[in-house]
C-alpha cells in the first residue's frame, strides 16, 4: 500500500444512517487494512459542496449533486440511501380553518395550488431539490439549513416546507401537514425507487486502493446490519427528536440491500432520475453515471 494513500478523509452527514453505516469504520470493529480514516461530519449540502470543490477522498453526497462533480468523484456501489416508495415530504402548517389540501393523488390541483408558493428547501444541490423540480417544475424556493425549515414555516418565511432526514417521521407531531411524499410519487410515476444519496470515491485514487475501499466500506455497512442493535445504539446521539424505536426505523428505511449494492435497479433509477432532469433543464449536460467496480 502506497504510504501516500494510506490515510484519506471520510466526509458523511450527522444522521442515524450515515452513523449506522460506518460505525464499523469508525470504532475498529472490521479489518481497515491498514488504512487511516479521518471523519468529517458536515450537513448534507456542505458536503455537496466541498465535493464540488473535490476537498474529500471519501464522501456522501447526494444523488443529485453528482452530476457536478462527476468529472471529480465516481459512485461507489455501496452506501445508497434510496427511498422505495416514501421520500422527501413537501409539508405545510395544519390549517386553522376548515379549508382541505387538494388530495396529492390529483396532482394538477396540488400543483396549482403550489404556484407562487415560496418553499423552503435544504439546499439547490440535494436531490429533494430535484425530486421537487422533477415534480412542480420551476418554483419559488427559500434555501434554509435542513433543521430550519419547520421553524421557518411556522414564522411563514415559507409557505411550504421541503423536509428531509428525520423530518419525514416527526412532521405530524411537530404542527404540520404532508402535501405530498415524492418518493411515493416518483414510485408511482416511474416504478423505481427514489435516488436520494449515495457515496462517491474520488478519481485520483489508484484502482487497486479504490477496490480495498469499496470492500471496507462495504464490510462496515454488513457490520451494522448484522450487528443491528450495536449499530443503532451508536447511532443515536445522531438521532435529532427520535427516539430508539424512530430510529431504527428511519435507519430501516435508509440502510438495506440497496445501501449494500445498487444492483441494476438502483441504477436505473440513477440514469432515469439524472436524465429526466436533463430532459427538463434542470441539469445543464447528460451525465454518463461511473461506478467503482
Amino acid at each position: 500500500m502506497p504510504l501516500d494513500w494510506g490515510t484519506f478523509t471520510l466526509g458523511h452527514s450527522p444522521d442515524p444512517d450515515d452513523a449506522f453505516m460506518f460505525y464499523a469504520m469508525a470504532e475498529n470493529k472490521i479489518d481497515l487494512r491498514g488504512y487511516r480514516f479521518e471523519h468529517q461530519l458536515e450537513d448534507i449540502q456542505t458536503l455537496n459542496e466541498r465535493a464540488l470543490r473535490g476537498e474529500l477522498h471519501i464522501s456522501a453526497i447526494s444523488i443529485h449533486a453528482y452530476a457536478y462533480f462527476a468529472d471529480k468523484y465516481a459512485l461507489l456501489p455501496c452506501g445508497a440511501s434510496m427511498g422505495d416508495g416514501y421520500g422527501p415530504i413537501l409539508v405545510r402548517k395544519i390549517p386553522k380553518s376548515n379549508g382541505q389540501i387538494p388530495n396529492p393523488n390529483q396532482h394538477v390541483d396540488l400543483r396549482d395550488s403550489l404556484r407562487g408558493c415560496a418553499i423552503a428547501v435544504p439546499g439547490r444541490m440535494t436531490s429533494a431539490f430535484l425530486a421537487l423540480q422533477l415534480y412542480l417544475g420551476d418554483f419559488k424556493h427559500i434555501v434554509v439549513p435542513f433543521d430550519q425549515i419547520f421553524q421557518a414555516v411556522k414564522d411563514s418565511r415559507a409557505d411550504a416546507g421541503l423536509i428531509i432526514h428525520e423530518g419525514q417521521l416527526t412532521y405530524a407531531r411537530s404542527g404540520f401537514q404532508k402535501m405530498i411524499d415524492l418518493g411515493e410519487w416518483w414510485k408511482r410515476e416511474t416504478g423505481l425507487p427514489l435516488p436520494l444519496g449515495g457515496n462517491v470515491l474520488r478519481k485520483d485514487i489508484p484502482h487497486s486502493v479504490r477496490h480495498d475501499l469499496v470492500q471496507i466500506i462495504r464490510e462496515s455497512i454488513d457490520y451494522g446490519l448484522t450487528h443491528r442493535d450495536e449499530a443503532v445504539r451508536h447511532s443515536l446521539p445522531y438521532a435529532r427528536d427520535m427516539d430508539a424505536n424512530l430510529a431504527g426505523k428511519f435507519i430501516g428505511m435508509y440502510v438495506n440491500e440497496f445501501t449494500r449494492d445498487y444492483g441494476e435497479t438502483g441504477r436505473a433509477a440513477i440514469r432515469k432520475f439524472l436524465g429526466d432532469a436533463h430532459a427538463k433543464g434542470f441539469i445543464n449536460a447528460p451525465i454518463k453515471v461511473e461506478v467503482v467496480e
